[in-house]
């Protein structure tokens, strides 16, 4: 459950205060969310979403604050930071909170994702990217799961030596070797403002329709291939990948922002470090700290694997990249 900071009843209303929600009448914290504390406020104004960032400066929560505020202007279907006396945030103590109208929604689980569902991921992602294409500049930085920082994690874990993970480690290792390799095809695939992390979790449905985008703390500028090979990783992953998922996600995608040369070298490649990167952060957020959350770094590494034995030809079947 996401509520690291516990909030008392004249904090809820305090916060409410500085964002002008009205008079507080109702609140709750949501189990929902593994970094930040969330809590649903209902007021004499309506219902509203307000989040702890926990353990970011306020350098961090500004600039997420005005890119989404940015993207929302330019049509990207995520709620706009409400704001606290001419800021997107509020202090509260040594930290920062945000506040967002609530959007009326929920999570699709992985079984219940359809082909029309990943079409309008993709649609969703390729419009953030067409959107983010002139915000570029002035929201540059570097993500915080860049590859050299998810190479350094893969030397961690080797150092730790744990026994239950040397095969993932010779896993990582080989394709740390591989990627390195194809540095110059990555390099070369589009850059902009990316989302990072579109997870199923942080994408709301009502009813069949796209509702929001949610939770753009790993945003940053950076490969457009890759934002678009997480989604496939996140998206279109059961017992094994659904062609069927993979095409309509990139069939979407490509509506909204038409895939590049350089994109469709780039994919394959990216999809395998999507894959990796999730395997290695599981790993060390999760398995060497002996959490109880349930995301299995092995999932990862299945889905790296298969990507191994699909190949680049098979990635082009699947995602009917000839047919587009």
């Amino acid at each position: 459950m996401a509520a690291f900071t516990q909030l008392e009843d004249r904090d809820v209303r305090a916060l409410a205060a500085k964002f002008h929600l009205g008079a507080v009448r109702d609140w709750a914290p949501i189990a929902a969310g593994t970094v930040n504390s969330n809590f649903r406020i209902d007021t004499a104004r309506g219902r509203f979403f307000l989040r702890i960032n926990e353990g970011k400066t306020e350098a961090d929560v500004r600039y997420e604050a005005d890119l989404v505020d940015a993207l929302a202007a330019a049509g990207v279907p995520t709620p706009r930071p409400l704001r606290a006396g001419g800021r997107p945030y509020a202090r509260h103590g040594n930290q920062f909170a945000s506040a967002f109208a609530w959007v009326q929604g929920v999570h699709r689980c992985q079984a219940g994702v359809t082909p029309e569902d990943a079409y309008r991921v993709g649609a969703a992602l390729g419009r953030l990217h067409r959107a983010g294409a002139p915000l570029a500049a002035r929201f540059d930085r570097p993500g915080i799961y860049t590859y050299a920082h998810i190479c350094d994690r893969v030397a961690a874990i080797r150092a730790v030596g744990a026994p239950e993970l040397a095969d993932a480690e010779a896993m990582l290792a080989d394709e740390i070797a591989w990627l390195d390799d194809r540095a110059d095809v990555r390099a070369a695939a589009p850059r902009g403002v990316i989302h990072g992390d579109l997870f199923r979790d942080n994408v709301l449905w009502d009813g069949r329709d796209l509702a929001a985008l949610l939770d753009f703390e790993q945003a940053c500028t950076g490969s457009l291939t890759y934002d678009l090979a997480v989604a496939i990783n996140a998206w279109c992953y059961g017992d094994t990948f659904s062609p069927a998922l993979i095409a309509a996600v990139v069939a979407g995608y490509h509506r909204e922002r038409p895939l590049t040369a350089a994109d469709r070298d780039a994919l394959y490649v990216e999809c395998r470090a999507a894959a990796m990167r999730f395997a290695v952060t599981r790993i060390t957020d999760i398995h060497l700290r002996d959490t109880t959350a349930t995301k299995d770094f092995r999932r990862y590494l299945e889905r790296l694997a298969r990507w191994r034995s699909l190949g680049r030809s098979g990635l082009a079947r699947q995602a009917g990249l000839d047919l587009l």
